[in-house]
C-alpha cells in the first residue's frame, strides 16, 4: 500500500514539474529613457531585417505602458507596421495572407550586472539581445540570438 502512494504521490510531483510557469511579459527593468528609445529602435531596426514592414501586422500580446513599450510601439508604427495593442476576440484570418504575427517582449536586467536584455517572443520564435549599460549610455554586448 505504501509503494502505491509513494508512486502516486511521485506521479503527480512529477506532473506538478512538466507543467511550464506563466511567462510574464513587459519590463521588469529599470533604466532611463533615452536607453529605453535606444533599445526600442534596435530593436525595431532588426526586425525590419526579418519582417517586412509594409506587409507584417503584429498584434501586441500585453499592455505596452512602460517607457520601453510605448517607444517600441512608436518606433514599429514609425517604420510601417500594423499593430494592434489588445488582444483580439476573434480572428478570421482571410485578410493577412499569412502575415500575422504574435509579439511579446521582456525587457529586463540580469541580478547584478550592468546589462540590459531585450526578448521577444514572435510566434513561438524568441529573438534576443544583451546591451551593456556604461556612463549612462547603453550600447549592444553582442549578436541578436534567433530560436526558432
Amino acid at each position: 500500500m505504501r509503494k502505491i502512494a509513494l508512486l502516486a504521490l511521485l506521479a503527480a510531483l512529477a506532473g506538478c514539474a512538466a507543467t511550464p510557469k506563466p511567462v510574464g511579459y513587459g519590463r521588469f527593468a529599470m533604466a532611463s529613457d533615452a536607453i529605453d528609445k535606444k533599445m526600442a529602435d534596435d530593436t525595431v531596426k532588426k526586425l525590419v531585417t526579418l519582417y517586412p514592414p509594409a506587409g507584417t501586422r503584429f498584434e501586441l500580446q500585453h499592455g505596452a505602458t512602460d517607457p520601453f513599450g510605448t517607444s517600441l510601439v512608436a518606433t514599429l508604427r514609425a517604420q510601417g507596421y500594423a499593430l494592434q495593442e489588445q488582444m483580439p476576440t476573434s480572428r478570421s484570418g482571410a485578410d493577412d495572407n499569412g502575415k500575422h504575427r504574435t509579439l511579446a517582449y521582456v525587457f529586463d536586467q540580469p541580478s547584478g550586472t550592468d546589462m540590459y536584455r531585450v526578448t521577444l517572443t514572435i510566434d513561438a520564435q524568441s529573438l534576443s539581445r544583451v546591451y551593456l549599460a556604461k556612463d549612462g549610455s547603453v550600447a549592444p554586448a553582442g549578436y541578436w540570438v534567433r530560436k526558432e
